[in-house]
């Protein structure tokens, strides 16, 4: 079934993520293509994201779709607010009538290994409870036991959390011009699926929660919030 995950998060906010099965022609023939999109799969993603928001609220006006210089998509009424995220196969969208949004989807990579120095502090890296493994570093050793693997897998999987919830924030700013290390804070990932966040602008520091879910073969993170 091409709807993967589906949320209504209150009376006036829903998510979902829709696992892309389907041909270019099945979100054509609904969904317009509002900009120049060469590749074949970014294209289908790109449809597929705009399909969701009229899944989630039928009377979305994807037609009025405008893309701001920061490359954040909006409505200029702001009838509704929203936020679309892709990854791989997947495709996800969070829309509300009253809050500010922000959403990401990822597929936990090793690769992640190698650059979280680049958008992490040491203090969001001792989250990541991985005393094996030197997070940034290119010298990653995997011996092969059972045990080691599955703590490459956690700190994998952390990461990645900590990277989606940063570019949450980051889309549900939506001004650009963000230091994802200085800016975008995290203090805490609780058990309870919420991660205690703060954006500190050059004005004042914004408190945050963003909430989470491993499902798997994702990690999501979203933010709804005035």
């Amino acid at each position: 079934m091409p709807l993967f995950y589906q949320q209504h998060i209150n009376q006036h906010t829903r998510l979902a993520i829709w696992k892309i099965e389907e041909s270019e022609a099945y979100f054509a023939s609904t969904v317009p293509l509002q900009r120049n999109i060469t590749h074949p799969h970014k294209r289908l993603q790109h449809l597929a994201g705009r399909h969701l928001l009229r899944y989630l609220f039928p009377d979305f006006p994807y037609q009025e779709i405008l893309i701001a210089d920061t490359r954040k998509p909006y409505l200029e009424n702001e009838a509704y607010h929203f936020s679309i995220s892709h990854c791989g196969d997947y495709a996800a969208a969070i829309v509300s009538k009253t809050e500010r949004v922000g959403i990401d989807i990822e597929i936990p990579s090793d690769k992640i290994l190698k650059i979280a120095h680049k958008f992490t502090t040491e203090a969001e890296r001792l989250e990541v409870r991985s005393t094996r493994y030197e997070v940034g570093s290119k010298n990653l050793e995997v011996r092969g036991t059972n045990y080691e693997v599955e703590k490459e897998q956690e700190a994998i999987n952390q990461l990645t959390l900590i990277w989606c919830a940063k570019e949450t924030m980051f889309k549900w700013y939506g001004l650009g011009k963000v230091d994802f290390i200085e800016m975008l804070q995290l203090k805490s990932i609780t058990e309870n699926n919420v991660i205690a966040a703060a954006m500190v602008t050059p004005k004042k520091t914004i408190e945050l929660n963003i909430h989470y879910q491993m499902l798997h073969p994702l990690v999501l993170t979203f933010i709804h919030s005035l």
